[in-house]
């Protein structure tokens, strides 16, 4: 039996959860719903309507929660996509704001559901922990001026170029 994931975010959606999982899976390869559970009579949602689904993208365990209109997804949470090259950043940058989503600083989205996501190149750990701050600084300058991060901007920052 496979073991189960420890700790699993759980994302409140105003009634739209299915929406959103099939935006995610259209997405992210390899996206599933892994378990479903719905209203009864007397619940907040119509009877028989999804109240939760437990889904997985990317090899991680969400749980969707279709809330209502109390709660809104705000920047205090995102979820951090690392990413292999410039192509991976500029495709679910592309993605993640299609159909009402937006771009905001240094590489951080919000999809149109309100979630947010940060598209950082796998590099920018490296070169954030070198231990010459004159090389981070100069990445960090560079970082906090652009919104879809650019990898090559960013190293040539780094190197002082």
């Amino acid at each position: 039996m496979p073991i189960k994931q420890k700790i699993t975010p759980c994302l409140w959606f105003e009634g739209n959860a299915e929406g959103a999982m099939e935006f995610y899976f259209s997405i992210f390869e390899n996206g599933k719903i892994l378990e479903k559970s719905y209203w009864g009579k007397g619940g907040m949602g119509p009877e028989g309507s999804l109240l939760t689904a437990r889904f997985e993208i990317a090899g991680q365990e969400y749980l969707a929660l279709n809330g209502g209109p109390e709660f809104k997804f705000n920047e205090a949470i995102s979820l951090i996509i690392d990413c292999g090259s410039q192509a991976e950043i500029d495709e679910l940058t592309e993605k993640l704001t299609a159909n009402g989503g937006e771009i905001g600083p240094c590489g951080w989205v919000k999809d149109k559901f309100g979630l947010s996501w940060q598209i950082v190149p796998s590099v920018l750990g490296q070169m954030m922990q070198d231990k010459d701050q004159t090389k981070v600084d100069r990445l960090l300058g560079a970082l906090l001026q652009m919104h879809k991060l650019d990898i090559s901007k960013l190293e040539a920052a780094f190197r002082g170029e």
